[in-house]
């Protein structure tokens, strides 16, 4: 974890990792397949999707069809309707702060449409924290895809050494660390394979803080012997 935490350049999920969107999400597909495509909805599990982009999803689904595409539009409607319930994890902003104040670099890479994103950042003071932002409008893939973080890397000209992804899906840590990248995968015990697990946000946040006090201590100390 502290290797992790060291990097400079940090990549977030959005749904999930910073936001409690989920059950939102779930909510909204289900509303939408029961109107579409009512004899899915005994089988499906949000669970498996979790990662993918609402088109990606509506295809798998009913294939690449004018129906997945109302389904696809029904969903993020009734998902952008109930913002309202949509919760910041506790540790999500003083973790953003954080990264301000210690000069470290906070970047965007999500599933969600763009109109989802920007709404749901907006809504819950969280878009100026981050330097930019790719949503499942702008990548070439959806996760557990390795070449959506590669792609992240590649469009924003980061050194992936200097990379750590947060990840809250089994998809979204496949995606990081197929790509070769320090993954943290947050709100769990145990981690999907190649990832770092921390319970909470607060704890990364927590270390972070630890950090900077280390790092003060020994500046006083330097400045001290001078």
């Amino acid at each position: 974890m502290a290797d992790a935490c060291a990097r400079r350049v940090w990549l977030f999920d959005l749904d999930g990792t910073l936001v409690d969107s989920c059950p939102a999400h779930e909510a909204a597909f289900r509303q939408a397949i029961a109107e579409v495509a009512p004899g899915l909805l005994a089988s499906f599990r949000y669970a498996d999707h979790t990662g993918a982009s609402t088109r990606e999803v509506a295809v798998r689904l009913l294939g690449d069809t004018e129906e997945a595409a109302r389904l696809a539009r029904l969903k993020q409607r009734l998902y952008r309707e109930n913002l309202g319930t949509v919760a910041v994890f506790p540790g999500a902003r003083r973790l953003l702060a954080r990264l301000t104040t210690t000069g470290r670099a906070a970047y965007l890479v999500t599933g969600g449409s763009r109109a989802s994103v920007e709404r749901t950042l907006a809504e819950r003071s969280l878009d100026a924290y981050f330097i930019d932002v790719l949503t499942g409008d702008d990548l070439p893939v959806s996760k557990p895809d390795p070449a959506c973080y590669a792609y992240a890397c590649e469009h924003w000209g980061l050194d992936p050494g200097a990379v750590v992804v947060l990840e809250d899906s089994a998809h979204g840590v496949a995606s990081a660390v197929g790509a070769g990248l320090a993954t943290i995968h947050v709100h769990v015990a145990e981690p999907a394979p190649g990832a770092v697990a921390a319970r909470d946000l607060e704890k990364i946040a927590t270390l972070l803080d630890k950090d900077a006090e280390t790092a003060a201590e020994k500046d006083v100390e330097v400045s001290g012997a001078c």
